[in-house]
């Protein structure tokens, strides 16, 4: 449920005048303008930190499968490198292929290499690899602007609920000072 903000006016009336006082409520808290602010800014600052947590776990996973179809891009790329200079198409690799590039390969892009491919079929793999490399790199760019902003608006949000308390302090501080 989102906090909401209600204003409560009080007037207190003297012979010499009227003076209005605007309290707030803040979810159920009540406090004045000066704590209000603080209270917003530093609420925006959770919410902000909120989302930099599962965005920041994404990413991690991301990284994570990106290093497995590295390994698998490099273990294609080395059977397709003991197939003789003068493969053709349908030549087949000597070198077994790992279980984790099938299964990487599987993961990425729901083919599943066989242990002695053809060359036409090694290149098919690599290529599809390097797509998803691709791919996943392009997102983890935008991620990584999405993650920059997220991380400036929670800093933004710590630094004005600071310079607000500053402000507030001060105020208080010269209020008591020229009583």
């Amino acid at each position: 449920m989102a906090d909401t903000i209600t204003s409560n006016s009080i007037t207190l009336s003297q012979n010499w005048g009227a003076i209005t006082f605007n309290d707030y409520t803040f979810g159920t808290e009540p406090m004045d303008f000066q704590d209000l602010m603080v209270a917003v800014a530093e609420k925006r600052a959770v919410i902000v930190e909120g989302e930099v947590s599962p965005m920041s776990v994404r990413m991690r996973d991301r990284n994570k499968f990106l290093d497995e179809l590295g390994s698998a891009l490099a273990d294609l790329t080395a059977a397709e490198a003991a197939l003789p200079n003068n493969a053709k198409g349908t030549d087949t690799s000597s070198r077994t292929l790992e279980q984790s590039t099938k299964d990487t390969c599987h993961k990425a892009y729901g083919k599943r290499p066989n242990d002695y491919d053809q060359k036409q079929w090694l290149e098919y793999h690599i290529q599809m690899v390097k797509s998803k490399i691709d791919g996943l790199n392009n997102a983890a760019q935008t991620d990584m602007s999405r993650l920059q902003s997220l991380v400036d608006r929670r800093d933004e949000s710590y630094s004005t609920a600071t310079n607000l308390m500053t402000a507030i302090s001060d105020s208080r501080s010269n209020l008591i000072r020229n009583l």
